[in-house]
This record gives structure tokens, sequence and C-alpha cells, in this order.
């Protein structure tokens, strides 16, 4: 408890710390959102006037303090753009970017464990070194160029196989969870392939480490194959490393994924967000910054508690902390 009470402190001070920076980044960045709101010929009294509608004249220290004591309440703001609620916008956007990133996690998961067990088990040198360089290959492919390859030999109507829609999401959303489900394949197996090459690399290295150690010879000793020793035991007391890459990988994914939003033409948080800095939206474009570094942040706190419970190494040495302090 107190290990999470810690943790969770840390949380908030580094919330903190980021709202106050995402504020401060977004008013020092050139531009004026009431400007471009009335348009290159609007007179100054018109740019004037909608500076104070949307409060843009008050001094910084107070304009900040609205934001966060809106924020508290679950309140993330309106955009000033369209008028829509940034609760609603992003909330719209989420529910492609985040089908998108677990479909790619656990595609990658499907690549990445598997193949790197069989790197370990592998005996001839020729095989580890073909799976060396299959990682290399995988985790240095561009996620742009990786996405045009797979429309150009699966994208319908361009294709060499034409068989996955390339472009787009259902107008109907989720209503129609079969066709919601296709436009995510092509993207999901570009996130997966790319991150699932960097996975089987860790896994690889993960338990390379052990199975030379004397845990594999012990579990060896005691009747198992070499086969067996490495993935009950082996994997096993490698899965805290695994679940620290895993978990910090599916954070990473937030961002790592707008490249393939626009590629796509996905209408998810990375697309929006590059769309609402192109507009000068600061209202929705510092709360879904804000939310992007909560999320991060809270799968790093998970992460950590996971890795805590996981490793009993962790909870001896911390458990003598205490009975020393």
């Amino acid at each position: 408890m107190r290990f999470v009470i810690r943790r969770l402190l840390l949380f908030v001070v580094a919330l903190f710390g980021i709202s106050v920076v995402v504020f401060a980044a977004l008013r020092i960045l050139p531009g004026d959102v009431a400007s471009i709101m009335a348009g290159i010929n609007a007179p100054a009294s018109r740019v004037a006037q909608l500076r104070e509608q949307l409060g843009l004249n008050r001094p910084l220290i107070a304009q900040y303090f609205d934001w966060m004591g809106a924020l508290v309440t679950g309140d993330f703001g309106t955009s000033i753009l369209t008028g829509r609620s940034v609760t609603s916008l992003i909330g719209a956007r989420a529910s492609i970017t985040f089908p998108l990133i677990i479909l790619g996690l656990l595609i990658a998961m499907a690549i990445g464990l598997p193949l790197g067990c069989a790197a370990v088990l592998a005996r001839s040198p020729r095989v580890r070194a073909a799976f060396h360089v299959l990682a290399i290959i995988g985790g240095s492919v561009p996620a742009l160029w990786g996405g045009l390859l797979l429309i150009l030999l699966f994208g319908k109507g361009v294709g060499v196989v034409g068989i996955l829609p390339s472009q787009g999401f259902p107008l109907d959303g989720w209503e129609q969870p079969g066709s919601a489900i296709v436009s995510l394949i092509l993207p999901a197996l570009t996130v997966g392939i790319i991150v699932g090459a960097s996975l089987m690399r860790y896994t690889r290295a993960a338990l390379g480490d052990l199975a030379s150690s004397g845990y594999i010879d012990m579990a060896r000793s005691c009747g198992m194959t070499r086969t067996q020793a490495v993935l009950n035991v082996g994997l096993r007391l490698a899965m805290p490393q695994l679940v620290s890459v895993i978990g910090l990988t599916f954070a990473s994914m937030i961002t790592g994924v707008m490249v393939i939003e626009n590629l796509f033409a996905l209408p998810g948080i990375g697309n929006g967000l590059v769309t609402d800095v192109g507009n000068r939206d600061l209202i929705a474009v510092q709360s879904e910054l804000f939310l992007l570094a909560a999320f991060f942040l809270g799968i790093g706190l998970i992460v950590d508690v996971l890795h805590r419970i996981l490793d009993p190494r962790l909870k001896n040495a911390g458990s003598v902390a205490e009975v020393n302090a």
C-alpha cells in the first residue's frame, strides 16, 4: 500500500507538471485563434470582440486555473471552432484509436512472443541468425512504408490481392461491427508487424539470459526437456520484464498510430489532434494532450504495480526495507 500511495502521489505531481507545460507551450506557439475564426480580412474590432468572448484577453494564470477547475469536474471544455464538447470529440475518436491499438498489440504479441521463444530454442546458428535478421528488418521498417506496402498488396481496388478496405471508417461506426473491424485490419497489421518485431527482440533477450541460468539447469535436472524448461520456467521468470515492455509499448502506441491514422484516413485521436493543432483550437488541443499524457502515466503506474506483484524479489526487497526502517 505504501508503494502504491507513493506512486499515486508521483502520478498527481507529474500530471500537474504536464498541465503547466501543455498550457504554456500552446500559448507560446505563433498564431491567434481569434484571427483564424474572424477571417483574413476581418477588422481589428471583430478580432478583439472574439478574444473577449473566448476569454483570451484574460491573464494567463486565470485562464489556466479556469481550465484546471473544469478538468477536475470532468468538463474538458468546448471546441472553439466547432462548438462541440471536447469530451464527445475525444470519445468518438477514442472509439477508433483504442480498438486499433488493442488489435495491433494482440497481433504484435501473436508474432513477437512465439518467434522470440523459437529464436531462443533454436539450436542451429543459421536459424538463430535468420531470426535475428528478421527482427532487425521488421523493427526498422517505417510505419508509413509498411502501411503503403500492405495497401499495395491487400488494399481493395489498388492491391494485388484487393480484399481489405484501405481508407476510412464506416459512417455508422461500431453500429456495423463487422465493417468496423474489417476497416481496422490493415492498420492493425501495419502496427502489429512493426511492434511485433521489437517484442520479438525483447522476448529473445529476456529468455536468452535465463536459458543458460541455474533456474533452467535445475528444471532440467527435475526431468524437463530444454524446451519445457524454457517455456514453463524461463517464460514465467521473464514475465515481469515482458509485462513492463508490453505495457509501455501499449502506451507509446497512442502517439505511434498518428501516422497510421493519417495514412488510412481513420478519424482517430492522432488524426484529430493534428487537425486541431492546424486549426489552433487551443481548448481541444490542450485537453487532448493532457488526456494522452494522463493515459501514458496511468499505464506506467499500472505496469509498476504489476511488476512489483509479479517479481517476488521486489516485494521481498520492499519488506526488508520496511523492517529495517
